[in-house]
């Protein structure tokens, strides 16, 4: 059976957002539904892994609500970052046991997704040793923090296309003071890329690394009824 892939064109907020992949979890878990990757953009918000800590958080709760930037507290691994508009992130809801049951091979796997999506608009990406993400001599660019529950990945990494990057002024980003954050708009100005041609870079290097051929589905589409039931609830 081919994976799916859902992508939302609007940005969905946090909660929304959680709120479909557990259920897309469950559904996986419960071998309901194959392999599923979520591709969506965020309202603004700021997220705490489970390895981040107050005092990266630059501005207070109060501040952040009248800057328009939620907070919230998330059960992924990493530290702390920024989601919004302009921004993609994704989530694969993928079965990981047997000769993929390797926490830190997956972790390669995002990284290697970036990277080459960068590639693909002439821009040299890079990991850093004991850090994870996808880098450019700009900046970070990429953000990873997920989790595995009986096997099965959620949460996953960003990939800052033409966001405002203002946002991590608000945070120390992923832990890492004084480490610049860049975008596609950042490094390309007006040659960057529409966020629909990111995206398809991403899924299609997706498909790729992690062997999983596609069904793609547009949220605002026909989808198949156990998606749409999982998928079209807050």
């Amino acid at each position: 059976m081919k994976s799916w892939s859902i992508s939302f064109n609007e940005p969905v907020p946090y909660q929304q957002g959680l709120n479909i992949q557990r259920r897309l979890l469950k559904a996986r878990q419960d071998d309901l539904i194959p392999d599923t990757v979520l591709i969506l953009q965020h309202t603004p918000v700021v997220t705490m892994g489970n390895r981040g800590r107050d005092n990266y958080l630059l501005k207070t709760e109060t501040e952040y609500a009248e800057m328009g930037i939620e907070l919230f507290r998330a059960e992924r691994g990493g530290d702390v970052t920024f989601h919004g508009p302009g921004q993609w992130v994704l989530y694969p809801i993928l079965y990981l046991g047997g000769n993929e049951a390797d926490s830190h091979g997956y972790l390669s796997n995002l990284e290697e997704i970036a990277i080459r999506t960068l590639g693909d608009y002439g821009i040299d990406g890079f990991r850093r040793e004991g850090k994870s993400g996808a880098w450019t001599d700009a900046g970070k660019i990429a953000a990873i923090g997920f989790r595995l529950k009986k096997w099965v990945s959620f949460h996953g990494m960003s990939f800052n296309v033409s966001n405002d990057l203002m946002g991590f002024d608000t945070i120390i980003p992923c832990g890492l003071v004084g480490e610049p954050v860049a975008s596609l708009k950042t490094i390309q100005g007006g040659s960057c890329p529409e966020m629909a041609t990111v995206r398809n870079s991403l899924l299609n290097h997706f498909s790729t690394i992690c062997n999983r051929e596609l069904d793609r589905f547009d949220a605002d589409g026909d989808l198949p009824t156990e998606l749409e039931r999982l998928t079209r609830n807050p």
